[in-house]
């Protein structure tokens, strides 16, 4: 899994590397005010929560840190995405999801799950998330991303096909 997730977070460890610290940190207005440095946040706390979950045995991504410290030090975003590249190096095994999933419920569901179908969604999760990163710096900032910042494999892959 670490081999599929790796050149993710580095692509948006480089990024966050050529940020300045104003630019990670100031509020979007195109992302309802939020920052690079909230999203890059938001991504680090659902594998982390996975990270966790892997230890215990149930994963709770409502049940996160939200730790102000990673949205606004984007040398302790790297430290920790470079973390969590070594941490996905696991081998796959069965975990329990518990989540709310609605806001109008008080108790907890708990669906089966496994480490590798988890990795997959926060890798989905982080290129999504890595694609509001981009309008968030279109706006806040004048560095030039890779074409394929923020977008989906599958989506790289129908552009390539559409070109032939």
């Amino acid at each position: 899994m670490k081999k599929k997730i790796e050149p993710v977070l580095l692509q948006l460890a480089d990024v966050l590397h050529q940020l300045s610290d104003a630019e990670y940190t100031t509020p979007s207005s195109l992302l309802n005010n939020s920052s690079v440095g909230a999203h890059t946040r938001h991504i680090i706390e659902l594998f982390h929560c996975l990270i966790t979950g892997y230890h215990t045995g149930t994963i709770n991504y409502d049940d996160r840190k939200r730790d102000k410290k990673i949205e606004s030090d984007r040398f302790w975003s790297t430290q920790l995405l470079t973390g969590i590249i070594e941490e996905m190096d696991k081998p796959n095994k069965l975990l329990k999801l518990k989540n709310q999933f609605f806001e109008v419920e008080t108790e907890f569901l708990e669906i089966d799950t496994n480490f590798f179908r988890e990795a997959i969604y926060n890798l989905e999760h982080t290129i999504h998330h890595m694609a509001l990163i981009r309008v968030g710096i279109n706006e806040v900032a004048l560095i030039n991303l890779t074409e394929n910042f923020g977008v989906a494999a599958s989506t790289i892959q129908y552009k390539k096909a559409c070109v032939q």
